[in-house]
């Protein structure tokens, strides 16, 4: 079944916001650095996240709704793959400049079309895969393993891409959710226990009021972004979500100059412009492709149509010229 074009772009949109709230929200967590334990700040964006409740929430629905999933396996998946992927990408952004660490984290659209294609049966083209391994010769020239020292931050965008990849793809799996509390609350619940123990005797009373601004913004737009994203995954493939991460790349290098004051390097640049590429690459297939099909799907049912009203025009003659008893 062609997906309506309007549902689709829709999707798309929200991805779009959800990945400009992530990188606003990844810049806060990075301006934390040496304040605060990563643990601690990925622990806020669960207790912030609760603030969105309320306009998530609906009439007939309860909030215990969060904890009371329909789909409990997907649920726990859900919540297990935002802990893991908050706890990694905070520390991540915190040892690494912001462009880097994006462009490992970059790696999450070929996880999702590997894991779409496994998982849900999706169909992925072959400009898809030429996307994706595009996008991955893109991060080995921003990170030249080999010429540079590879340590820790990098480890963790790498499992911060995975994590996330695991979340689109559990968010699609709980598409027969219908209780959206119960999808939004793993959301807050894995980051919450999950950075909660691991905080554990590390957790320190944040030091200054610009501290608290601070993890304020990035609990709120981490679950903010949380929030966009599952209304993304519910009007649009699991790996057509992915691809305007490369969006994400531009806020990156944008305040990577202006707030951390990190210009890039020239092979980090040329590494972007090729992971940039390749993410233009598939969205412009993708477009034309689906207009393609939904094309042809308005030309089967008009054909349909035609068949229809030229059988009823036959049998009503049919009928006038049968003889009468």
């Amino acid at each position: 079944m062609v997906m309506d074009p309007k549902t689709l772009f829709s999707g798309m949109a929200l991805a779009f916001g959800a990945y400009a709230s992530f990188a606003i929200s990844d810049a806060f967590s990075k301006l934390l650095a040496g304040m605060l334990d990563p643990f601690e700040v990925a622990f806020s964006g669960g207790i912030f996240g609760f603030l969105l409740l309320p306009f998530l929430r609906k009439p007939h629905e309860s909030y215990l709704d969060i904890f009371r999933p329909q789909q409990r396996a997907m649920w726990l998946l859900r919540a297990f793959c935002v802990f893991l992927a908050t706890a990694a990408s905070v520390e991540a952004f915190m040892l690494l400049p912001m462009p880097e660490a994006l462009s490992l984290m970059f790696l999450m659209p070929l996880f999702v079309t590997i894991l779409s294609v496994v998982l849900l049966k999706e169909k992925v083209t072959a400009w898809a895969w030429l996307a994706v391994v595009l996008g991955f010769v893109g991060v080995l020239i921003v990170l030249r393993p080999g010429v540079r020292a590879l340590h820790l931050g990098h480890l963790c965008a790498l499992v911060a891409a995975f994590a996330n990849a695991g979340s689109v793809i559990a968010y699609r799996l709980a598409s027969k959710e219908t209780v959206r509390l119960s999808l939004f609350g793993s959301s807050l619940i894995g980051p919450l226990v999950g950075n909660g123990v691991l905080m554990g005797l590390h957790a320190s009373w944040p030091p200054t009021m610009v501290s608290w601004v601070y993890l304020f913004g990035y609990g709120f737009l981490a679950a903010f972004g949380q929030l966009l994203m599952m209304l993304a995954t519910a009007r649009a493939p699991a790996n057509r979500v992915a691809l305007p991460q490369y969006s994400q790349m531009v806020w990156g290098v944008v305040l990577s100059y202006v707030v951390f004051h990190q210009p890039l390097d020239g092979w980090t640049f040329v590494g972007i412009m090729v992971l940039t590429f390749s993410g233009m690459l598939n969205w412009v297939r993708q477009r034309i492709r689906y207009e393609r099909m939904a094309m042809k799907e308005r030309l089967e049912r008009q054909k349909a149509k035609k068949a229809a009203k030229q059988a009823a025009k036959l049998a009503k003659k049919a009928a006038i010229s049968a003889p009468k008893p």
